[in-house]
């Protein structure tokens, strides 16, 4: 299965799993990105690091995809997403996995979603690599990320536990996104502590890492 995230993504599910988190995902970020990059109808998706199953069900509900595959370092959480989104059955398909080694075929996903995962990656450019492989020419990457100003601020390190080495600004994001061969179609920033950003994989599908 690859090489697992850190612990912090462990230590940091109070806030992932968390009820405030999860109305602000679906009432302000998925709205965003909804916007920015729009809809995925009737589409093949899938999540990285799905944690309890918010996620999946915006993908759904707000970006109006068909078929949902998602994954977690986590079994407990995959069990708690299973439950979540039962009444999904078949559309949706759940496992243990690791971003940095996904285990679907290259070209497989109109859309990939990355609620605030891979600033939890210590290999986060390998991550961008893999979610770039599994998406066909022409899919989107809808990514919602914490920035490098916030992770290293003094106050937040004492409050999250995150890896701190080679984290992420939003241009340094950007850029990666634009190594792989991802054009990005939009980014919104807030005061350099948070990101969010849509990116499209070249049609041409070549892949220089």
């Amino acid at each position: 299965m690859g090489a697992r995230w850190p612990a912090s993504r462990e230590h940091s599910t109070a806030w992932s799993d968390n009820p405030i988190r999860a109305a602000i995902q679906r009432h302000f970020e998925a709205r965003w990105l909804l916007e920015m990059g729009g809809p995925v109808t009737g589409g093949h998706a899938l999540e990285v690091g799905c944690g309890r199953g918010v996620g999946i069900e915006l993908i759904f509900d707000v970006f109006g995809a068909d078929r949902v595959d998602a994954f977690d370092l986590d079994m407990a959480m995959v069990r708690r997403a299973q439950r979540r989104v039962a009444q999904r059955g078949g559309h949706v398909r759940l496992w243990i996995g690791d971003v940095t080694r996904i285990t679907s075929d290259d070209d497989t996903y109109d859309a990939v979603f990355d609620f605030g995962i891979l600033h939890h990656v210590p290999a986060w450019r390998t991550a961008i690599a893999e979610v770039y492989r599994v998406l066909k020419p022409g899919g989107r990457l809808y990514a919602e990320e914490m920035l490098a100003g916030l992770i290293l601020h003094p106050v937040w390190r004492r409050l999250l536990d995150h890896p701190i080495e080679d984290r992420f600004d939003c241009a340094e994001f950007t850029e990666e996104l634009e190594r792989v061969g991802f054009g990005v179609v939009s980014t919104r920033e807030h005061h350099g502590h948070a990101a969010w950003f849509v990116a499209q994989k070249g049609e041409d599908d070549a892949l220089e890492v």
